[in-house]
């Protein structure tokens, strides 16, 4: 009875010492090795293997500095024709929507009234004028008679002021000869700007006054048309200093979605003032608009060349990172060194953007190559897979291919010896019905391989 407690006893002691030690050998296999813990960061899925990356080579060039603005397209000059005199409208001249230059004829206004006042006004004048010049000879007889003492000095004066009497209503007469000339020309009405005609508010026949508010048709000059925006009262004091210098500022208008270009112009004039609400100054520029791609109350995306930058380190936005550098908040890049395929932290300065495009102003120069994709999962030191390059085998011998019967050894092997012992071991072994596995590499280490399925065996060799 005492036999059996006591062997009770002691295969629960073994049995708790198997399931410790199996505890303790699970939780060894799933420590990393040293060597995959450094090379970690480097490695995709943390295996060792290097990184697949993207990269683009810094070059020198030249880079726009651009000021972006809202702005709205405005005509030069928008007239809406009307008539001067009251009359039936007659003849209409143009088409709704042609392209009409300055002084082309638009259309009639009934004449007829205003040829009869002229020639009445001309017949006022003529009588007006027979009149004064019989006044002004009686001056002259008069004032040779009164030398003679034969009339008197009073009827001499009464003459003369009786032909300044008259000459002041030739004056009028005239000026109502030129006013129903002046109506009659109003009533052959022509185009005061080039533009393009829009609908035609009032239809032929209608009896047309300079109170309709809505006149006969509207003018919008299109060919130079404008466009007001405004800028950051920050930005303009180095816009005076350019339009002091006497350049011409390229102005480029893009569509609503900043993607097609639609015109490109100068920069014509600045406002005379700030505006205190917004805190910004309006420009003009101007546009040739040949094709008519700008219309009137148009939305456009504004762009104007303040200045050119030259000699510029150039490299991809996506190439600039965020982060620490030396206990530093600043901006830096994944170096790439061409010889060993490693990559390092380099802090950069940025300067002047122009797209997708940055220039750096201190840390790199031109000819070095930086990550553009793929630097999220970078480290200092990590080994990359540039785009050219050949696939590398992995650190840590993961990966071997299968045999018939079992499994690469030589890779699952090393595998083994790193979970067990710390240490990549140099794995050999065969596969009894399969081809051969690749050996695995790695740092040397000790431990003993265990076993495969199939009967591949790896032998950790120890260092």
């Amino acid at each position: 009875m005492a036999s059996s407690k006591k062997t009770r006893r002691l295969l629960i002691f073994f049995g708790a010492l198997v399931v410790v030690g199996l505890g303790v050998f699970v939780w060894i296999a799933r420590q990393p090795s040293p060597e995959r813990g450094q090379q970690r960061g480097g490695g995709r899925f943390g295996l060792g293997a290097p990184m697949a990356v993207n990269v683009a080579t810094a070059a020198t060039g030249e880079v726009p500095i651009l000021l972006s603005a809202l702005g709205t397209i405005t005509p030069l000059a928008t007239v809406t024709i009307k008539t001067q005199i009251s009359g039936q409208l007659q003849q209409l001249a143009f088409t709704e929507g042609q392209m009409v230059d300055s002084g082309q004829f638009l259309a009639q206004i009934d004449p007829r009234p205003y040829e009869n006042a002229l020639s009445q006004a001309e017949g006022v004048l003529a009588r007006d004028e027979a009149q004064l010049r019989n006044v002004q000879r009686d001056v002259e007889r008069y004032a040779g008679l009164a030398a003679q003492q034969q009339v008197s000095e009073q009827q001499l004066a009464t003459t003369k002021a009786l032909a300044e009497q008259l000459a002041g209503t030739v004056a009028t007469d005239k000026a109502q000869v030129s006013s129903a000339r002046l109506n009659l020309t109003y009533a052959h009405i022509t185009a005061p700007v080039s533009g393009r005609a829009g609908l035609r508010q009032v239809d032929l026949g209608n009896y047309v006054t300079p109170g309709d508010v809505n006149g006969i048709v509207v003018i919008t000059q299109l060919q130079p048309i404008s466009a007001i925006f405004p800028i950051p009262e920050d930005n303009v004091p180095a816009l005076m200093r350019r339009v002091h210098s006497g350049d011409a500022l390229r102005v480029e208008a893009y569509d609503r979605s900043n993607t097609t270009l639609l015109a490109s112009g100068t920069l014509k004039t600045v406002d005379n003032q700030l505006d205190t609400t917004t805190g910004t100054l309006k420009l003009r520029a101007a546009f040739d608009n040949k094709d008519e791609q700008l219309f009137p109350n148009q939305f456009v995306n504004i762009r104007l060349l303040l200045d050119t930058l030259h000699d510029q380190v150039i490299v991809p936005a996506a190439a600039i990172q965020k982060g620490t550098v030396d206990g530093k908040a600043t901006s830096f890049v994944y170096l790439v060194d061409a010889a060993d395929s490693t990559v390092s932290v380099r802090a950069v300065s940025v300067g002047t953007a122009d797209g997708e495009r940055v220039a750096i102003t201190n840390g790199i120069g031109a000819g070095d190559v930086v990550v553009t994709e793929g630097g999220d999962r970078l480290r200092d030191g990590a080994r990359v897979q540039l785009p050219d390059a050949p696939a590398q085998q992995t650190t840590s011998g993961v990966g071997g291919p299968r045999g018939a019967g079992g499994f690469g050894s030589g890779g699952d092997g090393s595998r083994r010896g790193n979970r067990r012992n710390g240490g990549n071991g140099n794995g050999s072994g065969s596969a009894p019905s399969g081809g051969q596995g690749p050996p695995g590499s790695g740092p040397p280490g000790g431990g003993q391989g265990r076993r495969r399925p199939g009967g591949g065996s790896s032998n950790g060799e120890t260092g």
